[in-house]
């Protein structure tokens, strides 16, 4: 059975969305498993009490909705047959239903009428029989914009509906629909229509109009429509009035806005190359030719969509439904680009893409984007990057050995250098860089630290030192501020844990300790209060320190001649050789 239009003929014209909308099973195209499902199920007589149909804009739920309401009500053409998978057409059910007008199947329009009090009027409407019909058909379209007390309404009588009642919901945002609604429903996702069946598909419907459309502009308008049946429709309607019963490639491409392909292959391949002046002049003419700024990046991340499948499986160019141009340009852009080359360009042009979206002048944002992609060319990838560090770590390594080996003795290695700082910073520094100097040493250390060729810590300090080496930070940090040593031993740590010291603590100490030294630790939680942390200690020292030093003659007087000036800091130094 073939698509069929309205019995109903008038003057006025009628859209071919409308005009070549289907009205049996066999008319749905590119729904196969779901017309199996619901053939199957009508001639086995297992019709469910509610069905829920989803699927992107234009692809067919309501046609569907109103086939099933069909199919359920026909009655044959003597008057005397059952529900059945090939609705006849000519009887008054089936008439009534194709012209909207049968009084017992029933359209609501959700996004219009969310409310509650809505659900209940049609709630009281299903406790009555169908006037005619076999069946009484509430069709909801959009289903997901009801209120959720309208859904809550819907329940009770969803889950136990009369026998002579069906509910059919069309939705295209699934997921906003309640659980407890999916559960009581029979779910059918109808699914995007493929770009060669929409080709056929508009090839036929143009040829019924009369209308000349070469099969370069029925793919373009198959590839516009991504997916959706009604949206291609609306697209041939226009193209067919646009060239005047007679439609070509071009055409369709200044109807849309859109870049010829070949000339998009040349800017790809001319950004990926580098050519960025003879990319942009490109762009320039594609642009006065028409081209959207947006399009023109919608169409570059295509063919690198197309260039990764080749890559990676080589036999998709030899499918007969890719256009000679496409299969030949293909093939030699992706001999010449590695895999990472192609996913950068990807990444860069998805980037992009949301940038012309949103730039004021679009123009000018695709031109940045191809100057960029341009310019990443030189650039090396990530793999090469990492292998040329390598091999700079060890030239730097090889030429650095000869001048230490010639240094002073006396200038030891910087791995055993003490970490007690200068007392001043070098004088040959500037002002501020003697200060920031002067800001990175640390505040106190009275304890010695760990002596080079030692591998086992004798005391606690040297215990955060070895952390310090090891660039072991949060746990140098947690030792300092948060350890009251108890006991110290080689092999062997008691310890209190302060207020904000954690249960895991001591377990870090002993595992670092065991990796890092010669020896095996244990380091447990003692219930005694443990002498103070090192932070402690050094503050007490610091503090001892400013006390005796207030006492000095000096500092007395400089205190008494500037009230309010405090002792920040001490610094002990060496007395001047007489």
């Amino acid at each position: 059975m073939t698509d069929q239009t309205s019995p109903e003929q008038t003057d006025e014209y009628t859209v071919l969305a409308r005009k070549y909308r289907p009205t049996s099973f066999e008319g749905l195209i590119g729904q196969e498993a779901v017309v199996r499902t619901l053939t199957n199920a009508i001639e086995q007589g297992r019709l469910a009490h509610a069905f829920i149909l989803t699927g992107v804009r234009g692809i067919g739920k309501t046609t569907t909705a109103r086939i099933i309401a069909r199919v359920l009500n026909c009655t044959g053409e003597d008057g005397t047959g059952g529900p059945t998978a090939t609705p006849c057409g000519i009887c008054e059910h089936c008439t009534a239903i194709a012209e909207d007008r049968h009084v017992d199947v029933l359209e609501m329009d959700a996004a219009s009428r969310t409310g509650v009090d809505d659900i209940r009027e049609l709630i009281e409407g299903v406790r009555y029989r169908p006037t005619s019909a076999r069946y009484k058909v509430y069709i909801i379209d959009e289903v997901h914009m009801l209120s959720k007390n309208a859904f809550n309404a819907l329940l009770k009588t969803l889950e136990e509906p009369p026998e002579h009642v069906k509910f059919i919901f069309a939705t295209t945002e699934i997921r906003k629909i309640p659980v407890t609604v999916l559960s009581r429903c029979q779910r059918f996702d109808l699914r995007r229509v493929d770009t060669e069946t929409l080709t056929s598909h508009f090839a036929g419907i143009a040829q019924k109009e009369g209308a000349q459309v070469n099969e370069g502009a029925l793919s373009l308008i198959a590839r516009a429509a991504d997916g959706s049946v009604r949206d291609g429709l609306s697209l041939l309607d226009q193209a067919i009035a646009h060239g005047s019963g007679e439609v070509n490639e071009q055409q369709i491409r200044d109807m849309l806005g859109l870049a010829d392909r070949s000339q998009t292959f040349a800017l790809l391949e001319a950004v990926l190359k580098g050519d960025i002046a003879p990319a942009l002049d490109l762009f320039g003419q594609l642009y006065r030719e028409g081209a959207d700024p947006t399009s023109v990046i919608e169409d570059l991340l295509d063919i690198t969509h197309w260039l990764t499948r080749i890559k990676i499986v080589p036999a998709v160019a030899d499918d007969p439904g890719v256009p000679e141009m496409e299969r030949v340009r293909g093939k030699d852009i992706a001999e010449r680009l590695s895999m990472a080359a192609i996913a950068r360009a990807w990444q860069m042009l998805l980037k992009g893409l949301a940038e012309v979206r949103n730039a004021p002048s679009p123009v000018q944002a695709v031109e940045m984007v191809l100057v960029r992609l341009a310019y990443v060319t030189d650039l090396p990838t990530p793999a090469d990057a990492l292998k040329a560090m390598e091999d700079n770590k060890g030239e730097s390594v090889t030429q650095a050995a000869p001048s230490q080996a010639a240094a002073a003795p006396s200038a030891a290695p910087a791995a055993m250098a003490p970490s007690t700082p200068p007392e001043q910073p070098p004088a040959a520094l500037p002002v501020g860089d003697q200060v920031q100097a002067l800001k990175r040493q640390p505040e106190f250390e009275p304890e010695p630290l760990l002596e080079a060729g030692s591998s086992d810590p004798e005391n606690l300090q040297q215990v955060a030192e070895l952390a310090d080496q090891k660039r072991e930070a949060i746990l140098r940090a947690n030792i300092i501020n948060n350890v009251h040593l108890v006991h110290f031993e080689p092999g062997r740590i008691e310890v209190g844990l302060g207020e904000h010291g954690k249960r895991e603590l001591p377990y870090e100490m002993a595992k670092f300790l065991s990796e890092n030294t010669s020896r095996r630790w244990i380091v447990t939680v003692s219930n005694e209060a443990g002498t103070p942390t090192l932070q402690q200690q050094w503050d007490a020292a610091k503090a001892s320190e400013r006390v005796q030093a207030s006492e000095h003659p000096l500092v007395k007087a400089v205190l008494e001649t500037f009230p309010g000036a405090v002792i920040d800091d001490v610094q002990k130094t060496d007395p001047s050789p007489i």
